[in-house]
């Protein structure tokens, strides 16, 4: 098995963002996911800065993928998804339908990202057909449903020719709208939003009356409100045939936890924290998302 950081989904500083991937690039990591993928309108890095850096990751032994936008509205957006697809040589995780039409017209090995609605066997072998290398599973799948599609694929012959990847940590990517809730809450129209995603490096908190998180809100995506963990499902993952574990950006320091999956993956020894006050895992146990179950409760 294989670790992986995600794209980060949060609109962050350039100085912020370079750092970060600074210390990516000497941490367990084997695999890191660039892009915007939540807005456009987020360009403190554009294509080529992103690209630059995936060569200067991929220079430092990493596998580097280039994310595309999850929602497309715009000519512009179509432009850039382009470019990305274009970029000689890198991989490119497809978050959208269009992405996956233009990669597979070009005959390029894509990675369909977790808002790409692969729910069976059927559907993963489709798009294996047009080019698919790696899938992420839909967030709001369970263990048994993955084990399912899987031992499907496996039936139909073309299991050991794709990767498996689980988002495994953080806040979980729940939906997009063409409305942008942050800029909302400022009384800001969309698009004289200025820029108030920078004011919120990991969203907007939404708690219900009664005080109970419940969504994180990013400009024009809805996450969890609380952190998706699924460290103590790691050997779970092993058995059903999952490849790649995704960790997702947070504002601090990740190296702490990034060790702990990669000691988890290696097999190494250590105690599992408990699921804390603020994560959760229900999706996994086939549970409503925002509840928690403890590994125990699986068997």
């Amino acid at each position: 098995m294989q670790l992986s950081i995600g794209s980060i989904l949060y609109f962050w500083p350039r100085q912020k963002v370079q750092d970060f991937y600074q210390q990516m690039s000497e941490s367990p990591a084997d695999i890191i996911y660039l892009g915007e993928t939540v807005c456009s309108k987020r360009r403190e890095l554009k294509t080529d800065d992103w690209i630059e850096l995936a060569r200067q990751l991929a220079a430092a032994g990493k596998q580097v993928v280039l994310s595309t936008l999850a929602l497309l509205e715009a000519e512009s957006e179509i432009k850039t998804l382009r470019k990305i697809c274009d970029n000689d040589g890198l991989l490119v995780e497809a978050n959208d339908m269009a992405g996956v039409q233009l990669l597979s017209g070009k005959g390029l090995p894509f990675v369909a990202g977790s808002s790409i609605n692969i729910y069976n066997a059927a559907t993963l072998k489709l798009l294996h057909q047009q080019g698919l290398k790696r899938w992420v599973m839909p967030v709001e799948l369970s263990a048994n449903t993955l084990a399912q599609i899987l031992e499907g694929a496996r039936q139909q012959g073309f299991a050991d020719a794709i990767e498996t990847e689980v988002f495994a940590y953080g806040h979980l990517p729940l939906a997009f709208s063409a409305r942008c809730f942050t800029a909302r809450s400022r009384n800001l129209p969309k698009d004289d939003c200025r820029f108030v995603c920078l004011d919120y490096p990991e969203g907007l908190a939404m708690r219900s009356q009664e005080e109970q998180s419940v969504f994180t809100i990013n400009g024009i995506q809805t996450l969890s409100g609380d952190v998706y963990n699924l460290l103590g499902e790691v050997e779970r993952m092993r058995e059903i045939g999952v490849d790649v574990v995704r960790v997702s950006p947070r504002s601090g320091d990740m190296t702490p936890l990034l060790q702990q999956y990669r000691d988890a993956i290696d097999g190494r020894p250590q105690a599992i924290p408990a699921v804390a006050d603020d994560e959760c895992n229900g999706y996994w146990f086939g549970q409503p998302g925002m509840l928690t179950r403890p590994p125990e409760a699986l068997a």
